[in-house]
């Protein structure tokens, strides 16, 4: 019963974080609330996030190498296939323009950067791959079942967090979620190469940005928000 009773406060926190970001009453990203909250339930059962995959138990050129090589693989697949395809269905591109003012913004690269890793890459992987992953397959009993269940849920939670993007941003979201629980579980659900390769695919959106190359960035700036 506790067990249950912890579980509802959770999905209850996550739900007023997801909302009151939908509103704009939070000053930052949903990430770092997110994240106290997984460190909160798991130090509370007793866990450490080592529990959930944030170890080196293999060898670690391995994991980044794997890492590099799908955080490439997922850019060129959202800037060459995705990406194009579902602009030209929705008729119209991710929303970017709260990144406007990167572009050949030298201070904001660096922060872009830091953010990418920080925030995106190791925060975001922590959050959805590490913490909620987890904590939903718990629900189902860590069966195969639940672990396929929860990847859904998860991927499809990880898509609509990017809702300031648009339709054509949370499909793309939901497509690297995917690939990244699916490295995840690939990697014996070690959390070092989805970090790598999610900082990596986000750092090089952030230099594109930045040099005004990113495809469809100064179409998709124009569109009314």
């Amino acid at each position: 019963m506790r067990a249950k009773i912890l579980f509802l406060i959770e999905v209850l926190v996550v739900a007023t974080v997801f909302h009151l970001d939908y509103i704009g009453l939070l000053p930052v990203s949903k990430t770092p609330f997110l994240f106290l909250l997984g460190w909160i339930s798991i130090r509370w059962r007793g866990l450490r996030w080592k529990d959930v995959g944030l170890t080196i138990n293999q060898s670690l050129v391995k994991l980044l190498a794997i890492g590099l090589a799908v955080g490439i693989a997922m850019e060129a697949l959202e800037l060459f296939a995705t990406q194009p395809i579902l602009t030209s269905l929705l008729h119209k591109a991710p929303d970017l323009h709260e990144f406007q003012r990167l572009v050949g913004n030298t201070k904001l690269l660096i922060l872009g950067i830091v953010l990418a890793w920080v925030l995106a890459g190791f925060g975001e992987e922590m959050v959805y791959r590490g913490y909620l992953l987890n904590r939903v397959a718990d629900l189902f009993g860590r069966s195969t079942i639940g672990w396929t269940s929860s990847a859904i849920l998860v991927t499809l939670l990880f898509g609509f967090a990017h809702f300031p993007q648009g339709p054509t941003g949370i499909i793309e979201n939901v497509i690297d979620g995917a690939i990244l629980i699916a490295l995840y579980f690939a990697t014996g659900r070690n959390l070092i190469a989805p970090i790598i390769a999610h900082g990596l695919q986000d750092t090089v959106d952030v230099l594109l940005i930045y040099l005004g190359w990113y495809p469809g960035f100064q179409q998709s700036i124009s569109l009314p928000t």
